[in-house]
């Protein structure tokens, strides 16, 4: 049985499924951290969460590297849930947004 990937002509890089989930949450994880955008980093939080939850029930990962991963889901989950609790949007500034955001309008809370 033949457990490498099929190379594709247009891909330059092939990853097992379960190694490019970890590339994409690292890479998440640094951009959360260099984020001045209270906006961008609550959405990275949230994909970082979601991203360390299936990689907890990978099957392709070992029995170890999945508790560690879980755990870390536990630490990422208290984070979101704290930051979702005492950021709104109302709670939000100009400054806390992207410049191209920064013009947007916000959504009205009732209409008319």
């Amino acid at each position: 049985m033949n457990t490498e990937p099929e190379l594709h002509e247009d891909e330059e890089h092939v990853m097992p499924c379960a190694e490019a989930m970890l590339a994409g949450t690292l890479a998440l994880m640094t951009g959360h951290a260099q984020s001045a955008c209270a906006t961008q980093r609550g959405l990275m939080g949230r994909k970082i969460r979601s991203n360390l939850f299936f990689m907890g029930q990978h099957p392709e990962l070992t029995p170890n590297f999945r508790t560690v991963v879980q755990r870390m889901h536990q630490h990422w989950d208290a984070l979101v849930t704290a930051n979702d609790a005492t950021v709104t949007r109302a709670s939000l500034t100009n400054d806390d947004l992207l410049p191209e955001r920064r013009l947007w309008h916000t959504t009205a809370s009732t209409v008319q």
